[in-house]
């Protein structure tokens, strides 16, 4: 284990905070739609067992490093001897600051080797900071400090359009594929209010990756726990989405079947 590719092509801070956001993905989605996949990999009767993410926004668990010192700092060690004995969310969260500690270890572990000096190390971490942690993402802080940011509309466009596509210029595509989303009229309050809805979910994070939606990106939000979702984060299509009545998150699907 070599810490998923310790290497970099070059040495910059963009270079480094490449990297960290490549493993932060790959351990969201370890901890949130592939949590079922990462429950029953951290069997409690085997080895200390670590979570590890990849640059390429992969994950895998599994025996830390043989090398001692190891080529890049090591993640928590036994994160499976807890499952059992804590409730499924405390321990998601309890892995989750492990990870956020880990990943950073690693991005300043490469600052350290490169020779980063004081303002390249700052940008690094202005960066790093812009981003919510793991923990936030997985216990929903991340979405609640947004709401707490973002004046509270009128709530008629949000319960009314579960899905969003986030470019006005392709109107006639989101109608055809989004039967559930409001018509734009051509008064200006409508137009005005339609804008004010856009510029709310901008600011909106995605329950799986923990970033803001972009251009041309589909927008799903969970009937259960009512967060929001990159399409291609839950693998959801537009066209799929026309077809589903109450659409149930992978982390709200699958704790129900780990708990019975």
């Amino acid at each position: 284990m070599d810490g998923g590719g310790a290497t970099l092509v070059s040495h910059s801070p963009e270079d480094v905070f490449r990297d960290f956001r490549g493993r932060r993905a790959g351990m969201i989605k370890a901890l949130t739609t592939e949590v079922e996949k990462f429950y029953h990999l951290c069997d409690p009767e085997k080895e200390n067992l670590s979570l590890y993410g990849f640059p390429n926004e992969t994950w895998e668990v599994n025996l830390p490093a043989e090398e001692v010192p190891p080529e890049l700092p090591e993640p928590a060690l036994g994160i499976n001897f807890a499952r059992d004995g804590m409730t499924e969310n405390d321990w998601l969260a309890l892995v989750a600051i492990h990870s956020d500690s880990w990943l950073l270890a690693v991005a300043f572990y490469f600052s350290a080797r490169f020779g980063f000096d004081k303002e390249s190390r700052r940008r690094l971490f202005n960066m790093i900071n812009n981003l919510p942690t793991i923990y936030e993402v997985v216990t929903g802080l991340a979405k609640k400090q947004v709401k707490e940011k973002t004046p509270n509309r009128s709530n008629k466009n949000k319960s009314s359009s579960k899905c969003y596509i986030s470019q006005r210029s392709s109107e006639a595509e989101v109608r055809k594929s989004l039967p559930s989303m409001p018509p734009y009229k051509d008064d200006e309050d409508d137009i005005r209010e339609g804008h004010e809805d856009f510029e709310e979910h901008d600011n909106t994070l995605c329950g799986a990756c923990g970033e803001n939606y972009g251009n041309d990106e589909f927008w799903i939000c969970c009937d259960i726990c009512e967060q929001w979702f990159h399409g291609k984060c839950v693998k959801i299509t537009p066209a799929r989405a026309e077809h589903i009545k109450q659409y149930k998150c992978p982390s709200c699907s699958n704790s129900k079947r780990i708990r019975a």
